[in-house]
């Protein structure tokens, strides 16, 4: 069976970080997002994956290549104009020789492969959504199945009158080359709003499986800091990069401590390669800290992503917040929650934010 990973959205929800960067290329502990989706289909023995690029489609090939170094066989698929799910789908594979599988790229779960295939094949259906459980479903569009599992109606954000499940979209997918084919070549096509509506008017099969454990995506600056602190306090079922450990700090390669440094509060702080931790700083909660960043002395952080080649002041302040990358904090700053940096701000000493 082969991947392929929709990749081409421009993450506005997720601006100011997604202004220079993809979003499945943001880190997450550290590491691209995308390589968390590689760990799952290598863990499940696939191997030939597509990526469908439209946004900054050069920073993929540059970091990947062919995908010798993930190991995976990449290939990649280019949208000259955005086409949607559905007509990127069929822009980057056609009409494929079996089974193909579709991943959001900016979706986190476990999701069990192997039993999501064999559910879709035992039921011969021509497409399979990997539905999610959530508390509130008058937030997000429901998928409704029957007691076999076989897709019945999708209820577009419902009133709480109107809701029968608590089902979504978890953001993965099986087609069979019939249900691709319906999909139109070269216009925009949505496989949400076009192509599972058709499969369900003309009576297709098609089928929910509901998938155990986390799930979450990474479309929104609270998603995204929420990720990262789920993976550093055990909630994800997300892979930290190799470290050193010492307590509840975990120390890449060459990350440096100075004196009296301290983890309170539950929760892990990762501190990148190269790094360079002040005397006396206060990490609290689950901090990441990206690669060659450097925290001044006497600093407290709580609950934050500090990005690649930061700089935060002496005895600054910061709380879930999100410092993008080569950016700089200055000495006795407060940074509160919600608090999103692009790269390359600087924030004065003393100020409040």
């Amino acid at each position: 069976m082969q991947a392929l990973i929709l990749t081409g959205g421009l993450g506005t929800r997720l601006r100011p970080f997604t202004l220079d960067t993809p979003k499945p290329l943001l880190p997450v502990a550290n590491r691209p997002f995308l390589l968390h989706q590689f760990d799952l289909l290598r863990r499940h023995g696939i191997r030939k994956v597509t990526l469908a690029t439209a946004y900054r489609p050069e920073t993929f090939r540059r970091m990947f290549a062919g995908g010798a170094r993930v190991g995976l066989d990449l290939r990649y698929a280019r949208e000259k104009t955005p086409l949607g799910t559905g007509g990127a789908v069929r822009n980057a594979v056609g009409t494929p020789a079996g089974t193909l599988l579709v991943l959001n790229g900016d979706v986190l779960h476990d999701l069990d492969l192997r039993a999501f295939l064999a559910r879709h094949r035992n039921a011969h259906a021509e497409a399979s959504i990997a539905l999610t459980r959530v508390q509130d479903p008058t937030l997000y569009g429901l998928v409704d199945t029957d007691g076999s599992g076989r897709i019945r109606r999708f209820l577009e954000k419902p009133s709480q009158d109107e809701i029968t499940c608590d089902t979504i979209n978890a953001g993965a997918y099986l087609f069979e080359p019939s249900a691709l084919d319906l999909i139109p070549a070269g216009v925009p096509y949505s496989l949400e709003r076009g192509l599972f509506p058709r499969l369900l008017q003309e009576g297709r099969r098609m089928h929910g499986f509901l998938l155990d454990g986390y799930w979450t995506d990474i479309g929104t600056v609270d998603k995204y800091l929420q990720v990262n602190l789920d993976a550093l306090s055990g909630a994800s079922p997300l892979a930290l990069p190799k470290a050193g450990q010492r307590g509840a700090l975990l120390l890449e390669k060459g990350a440096r401590l100075g004196k009296g440094v301290t983890h309170e509060e539950g929760g892990r702080t990762l501190l990148g390669a190269g790094c360079k931790i002040g005397e006396g700083v206060r990490f609290l909660g689950s901090v990441c800290v990206g690669a060659h960043s450097r925290i001044g002395r006497g600093a407290l952080l709580r609950d934050c992503v500090i990005l690649e080649g930061a700089t935060v002041g002496e005895g600054a302040r910061l709380e879930r917040c999100i410092i993008g990358r080569g950016s700089r904090v200055g000495a006795d700053c407060t940074v509160g929650p919600g608090t999103a940096l692009g790269a390359g701000s600087s924030v004065s000493d003393f100020s409040r934010l």
